[in-house]
């Protein structure tokens, strides 16, 4: 009960400064319905079996009325069973900015918190079913930073600093032990090609490569070093207005057996409502 309390209250605080900070803006944001052939999270395998396990995803993501704070809540399900325990309800509060707007050297800003909460499972568990993350509650706080315009031909640099730890002072060893930072260095370029159908005269297809320093985040015994790199390509359809299905090739390189033992390919299907 107490978990629910801390979110419920988080939540309150943080719509409440939003809605005092609004002047002119509308509340805004996205609902996303999504396919995982594989769930891989920031390189472990989620859900591992003899090929990985796929989830099903819904979130729905504000924007709190242009004040540049936003709001995520993320379910994330196995789509086959032994895997009860490990079902997330993810709470995201952020802040999002622009510095030197315009500039050669803008510079796209997100600081945020993150609850990540497995309402099945005790909030102190260790490792639980197959699931080799542990199922008890953690927390993280993340900065991330982009250039949308330092480089001409449109590759966009990203970095993102991430710290996490439970969220409860008392755990089990192995739930203490998964706390740790991480660095997320990241590139993407929309590559514009003819459209893909005949009624799309352009489509922007993404291109994403990252690679993860994992500083001791994530799971017991995990090396410090890289661990692995993720490319990725996607695009969007745009069914009717506002109405996107947006497919996903992804694959990942890795390089730390404490991470993940295997190389993975993933893809990925959403159904998303922009409002």
């Amino acid at each position: 009960m107490k978990k629910e309390k801390i979110i419920l209250a988080a939540v309150i605080l943080f719509s409440t400064f939003g809605l005092v900070h609004a002047r002119e803006g509308e509340l805004s944001g996205t609902v996303d319905l999504k396919y995982l052939s594989s769930y891989i999270w920031r390189g472990f395998d989620m859900y591992p079996g003899a090929h990985g396990e796929g989830a099903t995803q819904f979130s729905l993501d504000l924007d709190l009325f242009g004040t540049g704070f936003g709001m995520n809540v993320l379910s994330s399900r196995a789509n086959t069973s032994g895997f009860e325990e490990s079902e997330e309800l993810d709470l995201t509060l952020s802040y999002s900015g622009t510095l030197g707007e315009g500039e050669a050297c803008a510079t796209n800003i997100k600081v945020g918190w993150m609850y990540y909460n497995h309402p099945d499972a005790p909030r102190d568990a260790g490792v639980t079913g197959r699931n080799l993350m542990p199922g008890g509650d953690m927390q993280e706080v993340f900065a991330s930073f982009s250039w949308p315009e330092v480089c001409s031909a449109g590759v966009v640099p990203s970095y993102t600093l991430i710290h996490m730890w439970p969220s409860e002072s008392k755990t089990t060893t192995t739930l203490s032990d998964i706390s740790g930072w991480a660095h997320v260095f990241g590139l993407g370029y929309d590559w514009i090609v003819s459209g893909l159908l005949q009624e799309i005269p352009e489509q922007a297809i993404h291109l994403s490569v990252e690679t993860i320093y994992n500083d001791g985040m994530g799971r017991a015994g995990v090396d410090h070093d890289w661990s692995h790199a993720v490319f990725g390509i996607s695009t969007d359809f745009e069914i009717v207005e506002n109405l996107n299905v947006t497919p996903g090739l992804y694959r990942q390189d890795s390089w730390e057996d404490s991470v993940n033992t295997s190389d993975e390919t993933w893809v990925s299907l959403s159904v998303n409502y922009t409002f």
